[in-house]
């Protein structure tokens, strides 16, 4: 017992955002439990004991990238899931939790000029029901996600309707 509580922790601080060093934008820590449920099962035992990043630089094919450099980095290759701010053709996945995309979206304001996505996370988060911190790429909350294809397609809706009175 008395080892234990002597014993010297080493605690490794790591910054909340590091600099992804293949695109050398800025990303957020992710979670080793987010990394775990997404990895292919082969690519797993290669996540080293340090911190990881999350680049959602759209053109960046790395996904997670450690703080210490000479641990594995992943690219989209390696994951079982579509990693949506990666991804420009349909079906581009917004929300990992209850299944939505862009598509999803912009189909519902083109056929009833609004979208009701945004309402239905917020309803389906309060009821408990999210596990973005493993069904997310990113480990974090989908709704800014959602919320932004919805202006997109809002927008886009407004100029094809505009164009038209033309």
């Amino acid at each position: 017992m008395m080892e234990a509580c002597c014993a010297v922790s080493e605690t490794r601080t790591t910054p909340s955002a590091h600099v992804c060093p293949l695109c050398g934008h800025r990303a957020k820590k992710v979670e080793r439990l987010t990394m775990e449920h997404l990895l292919l099962p082969g690519t797993i035992p290669q996540i080293a004991n340090t911190q990881y990043y999350f680049c959602e630089t759209p053109t960046c094919p790395v996904v997670y990238f450690p703080y210490d450099a000479s641990a594995a980095m992943f690219q989209k290759m390696n994951l079982r899931v579509r990693v949506g701010v990666k991804e420009a053709e349909d079906p581009v996945p917004l929300c990992y939790c209850f299944g939505i995309t862009r598509k999803d979206v912009w189909d519902e304001i083109e056929q009833t000029g609004k979208s009701t996505a945004v309402n239905r996370v917020k309803g389906e988060v309060q009821a408990g029901n999210c596990a973005c911190e493993v069904k997310n790429p990113s480990g974090k909350c989908c709704l800014g996600n959602v919320t932004r294809a919805v202006q997109e397609g809002m927008k886009m809706i407004r100029s094809l309707s505009e164009g038209a009175n033309c």
